[in-house]
């Protein structure tokens, strides 16, 4: 089975001359299919450029990177558009509902741009709310949710389309320590289910609850295999 991430060599360089900053080095990183990895590093460290590059959101200055044996580097926008709806889910920090739309109609919404009929946009979507537990939230709107229900809200819109990657940016930054750990356990259970699961987090308590973390420092791969274990008994130079 290929890998579901497969970065070669990858540079991405910003500005120019004197204001050059190199943000990513020469990263070398493969995830395997069915994996639950943490990317962490110190702010600066190159982690989100990365996470922005295997997201399609950004391209490479140079190198391969290959999503689910696809070459995506160079892909045309409206190519890497259909590969981040069809291939990709994304959760953030942020949870980017619209406020206008129930839970259900945002949840939809993917599908709409993937050309889903609306029949089975409906059953889809209800179906990833109650996957995450809001079965009984279905036509609320965000303003009648709490941050952790609007959180489960983004990550149904961020299965429904059945990705192979799941990509998730501090998803645990705006919420306290309880509702947390009922973030984490869904990205447990759907990990569980076979989706690969990639978080960015700066949590080392979030962090040791996935498989498998990497480490970047100064835009490149210091650690690419430390285990939740390794992170509690190593100190990592920031």
């Amino acid at each position: 089975m290929q890998p579901v991430i497969r970065l070669e060599h990858i540079f991405k360089t910003y500005g120019s001359d004197e204001t050059e900053v190199q943000a990513l080095q020469d990263v070398n990183l493969i995830v395997e299919t069915g994996e639950y990895c943490a990317i962490m590093g110190p702010s600066g460290s190159g982690k989100s450029t990365a996470m922005n590059v295997i997201g399609c959101l950004d391209r490479p200055t140079s190198g391969c990177y290959y999503l689910d044996g696809v070459d995506v580097a160079g892909l045309s926008d409206a190519e890497l558009a259909h590969i981040r709806n069809r291939k990709l889910g994304f959760v953030f920090q942020q949870f980017h509902l619209l406020p206008q739309l129930s839970a259900m109609e945002n949840v939809m919404l993917p599908m709409v741009y993937a050309g889903i009929p609306q029949n089975e946009r409906k059953e889809r979507a209800a179906a990833a709310l109650t996957r995450v537990g809001l079965a009984n939230r279905l036509n609320n709107r965000p303003n009648q949710l709490s941050g952790g229900q609007q959180q489960r809200v983004a990550i149904a819109r961020a299965i429904v389309n059945r990705p192979v990657l799941l990509l998730a940016d501090e998803p645990t930054g705006a919420l306290d320590s309880h509702t947390t750990q009922e973030v984490l356990q869904i990205f447990a259970e759907l990990n569980s289910s076979g989706i690969t699961v990639v978080m960015v987090t700066h949590e080392p308590d979030v962090a040791r609850q996935t498989r498998r973390i990497v480490w970047f420092r100064d835009g490149q791969v210091l650690h690419d295999h430390l285990t939740p274990d390794d992170l509690t008994q190593m100190t990592i130079a920031a």
